[in-house]
């Protein structure tokens, strides 16, 4: 029997889900730790937007899409910054002291986050419910960053540090998603990213030679850096904007809340991190959150696709 449509989309949705969720892990193969280095941060962030801007170019040429107006421009430049430029660079440091686990649960809010500035963005006024969830997620993070970090420091930069980093990069990542929500009412999704990554290609690419590696480079850190390049920058964008597209855009969104979970689960295997109780459970309880949170009403419709993509 064929496929329908809401199946069809339910597995593209979980196949972007498992993209996206290797993104940690394979950000911190690339970047190696601050005691074992591999490619520069800056290198990685940089590179992984110009290698993903120069792949759109070709798409936005062959698919003849409509070029950005004068009315896109301040959202543009927003979504840009906040997702091409700063999520990839604060997350790319932050790993660099934290190991992918940790910083699972704290991206883990990134869905809340994302929802609290489109909120602003798009004038709408979430439930007191929702807000006690946000807050309550929040707390959980900062607990779970005070109970694993305290008294920790690694290379002479301590563990708080680089988890202020890892939440900066999460309200960047917010910020950017919000106004990429606006671009998407009149836009494909996949036109969005695309003309984000292209916008950034005069600051991407030379950035990019400039942090070129001196050293040998582990095979394994290239390989890293192939797939934040394009998985998690582009094709991953891809299949979960058709994703959503295909099918009911508030149920394929709900897979999302698997997420940090897999980023915990796949950093194991490929990192040989360990997996500890407190971890686990923090972990949990931040999903928990942001699933009770996403239903909570609100007084306007339903946040439009790119919000509930808040991950890349």
């Amino acid at each position: 029997m064929a496929m329908s449509t809401e199946t069809k989309s339910l597995w593209l949705g979980s196949i972007g889900v498992l993209t996206f969720a290797l993104t940690l892990p394979m950000t911190r193969m690339a970047t190696g730790s601050a005691l074992e280095p591999a490619l520069s941060p800056w290198f990685a962030s940089f590179g992984r937007a110009a290698f993903a801007g120069l792949l759109s170019v070709v798409y936005l040429l062959a698919t003849r899409a409509p070029r950005p107006t004068r009315e896109d421009a301040v959202p543009l430049v927003c979504a840009a910054v906040g997702n091409g430029l700063a999520w990839p660079i604060l997350l790319a440091l932050g790993l660099r002291y934290v190991e992918s686990v940790h910083a699972s649960v704290i991206t883990g809010i990134l869905p809340l986050a994302t929802a609290a500035l489109a909120a602003l963005v798009f004038r709408r006024r979430p439930s007191l419910g929702f807000w006690f969830f946000a807050i309550l997620g929040a707390a959980l993070v900062v607990t779970f960053a005070w109970l694993r970090g305290a008294g920790v420091s690694v290379a002479g930069v301590s563990v708080h540090w680089a988890d202020s980093l890892l939440v900066l990069a999460v309200l960047s990542a917010a910020f950017g998603y919000a106004f990429g929500a606006k671009l998407s009412q009149r836009w494909k999704g996949e036109h969005v990213i695309c003309w984000m990554l292209v916008l950034l290609l005069p600051i991407s690419v030379p950035c990019t030679l400039a942090n070129w590696p001196q050293s040998p480079i582990p095979l394994s850190a290239w390989g890293g850096f192939f797939y934040i390049s394009v998985f998690s920058m582009w094709l991953g964008m891809f299949v979960w904007y058709r994703a959503l597209a295909m099918g009911d855009a508030v149920r394929v969104s709900q897979l999302q809340l698997a997420q940090p979970f897999l980023s915990i689960l796949l950093s194991a295997p490929l990192l040989g991190e360990k997996l500890d109780p407190m971890t686990l459970v923090f972990g949990l309880a931040v999903i928990v959150t942001v699933f009770f949170a996403k239903r909570m009403p609100t007084q306007t419709s339903v946040a439009p696709p790119a919000v509930a993509a808040s991950r890349a």
